[in-house]
């Protein structure tokens, strides 16, 4: 692991595989780290040089205070842990306000990124009072107060019965977040609308939901998919965490989109 400094806090990151490989950047769910990908990310070592980091207060990522972060200020994380490793361009994954990080760099910073995965997130999560409440209650209790209800979304019933030490490890990595992370991380997704900036992504794009997801639901990528240029819409039998609920079809369809002839 590896730390950069920004301003109000650091960024752990962490690369693997030949960095004369294209660069794939992994960015993960609110709540999380960059372990959210450790299942699975040596999958992609024989194509790509991978690249995850934490976002601020999340995983051994640090944060001085509550920050009203918007999701430009995400990006720009995002863009700092590419230039402390010298990659001019890379391909983006980002699942739910990683996905809506990338999402955003591809409109705004889109020489950065070559092509692009959007799994389980979506371009405006109204209402914002419920952000406010949610940011609120973690200031007053902590993260844990979330932990039984996020992993309900999270995961479908059946796999949390039946991967319970995968749940486990998931539900640790959470209830380590730190709460001023977590909070400033709502702020971004309470204040975000990106739906008018769809039209303007040039990337190809591949869109991943989980067919159970409550919270960035089906019609969430829909929308998507209908408003991003030549987007793919890719359904998988998961919740929130398809990369992980669903594995082996979340990777095979990251890899054909990534490996696809431009």
């Amino acid at each position: 692991m590896t730390d950069i400094g920004v301003f109000g806090g650091t960024l752990e990151y962490e690369c693997s595989g030949d960095p004369g490989r294209p660069a794939l950047l992994l960015l993960h769910a609110l709540g999380s780290s960059l372990a959210m990908w450790d299942a699975q990310a040596h999958h992609y070592l024989d194509e790509f040089f991978v690249v995850r980091y934490s976002m601020r207060g999340h995983g051994g990522s640090t944060i001085d205070c509550l920050q009203e972060l918007d999701i430009d200020a995400l990006a720009r994380d995002a863009c700092a842990v590419l230039d402390a490793l010298a990659i001019e361009r890379a391909h983006w994954c980002g699942l739910s306000i990683g996905g809506m990080t990338a999402m955003w760099a591809a409109q705004h910073y889109a020489a950065r990124v070559h092509r692009l995965v959007l799994a389980n997130t979506a371009a405006q999560m109204p209402p914002p009072a419920l952000w406010a409440e949610r940011i609120a209650l973690v200031l007053a209790q902590g993260v844990d107060t979330l932990a039984d209800a996020t992993l309900d979304r999270w995961f479908t019933a059946g796999f949390r019965a039946r991967e319970t030490r995968e749940v486990a490890r998931i539900r640790g990595i959470f209830t380590t977040t730190d709460r001023l992370g977590y909070a400033s991380a709502c702020c971004a997704i309470r204040d975000m609308d990106q739906r008018a900036g769809l039209a303007a992504i040039r990337a190809p794009t591949l869109v991943i939901c989980g067919a159970h997801d409550s919270g960035t639901t089906p019609a969430h990528a829909a929308e998507l998919s209908a408003q991003i240029a030549n987007a793919r819409l890719v359904a998988l039998p998961a919740a929130h965490l398809s990369n992980i609920e669903a594995e082996d079809a979340f990777n095979a369809a990251l890899m054909a989109h990534l490996c696809a002839v431009s």
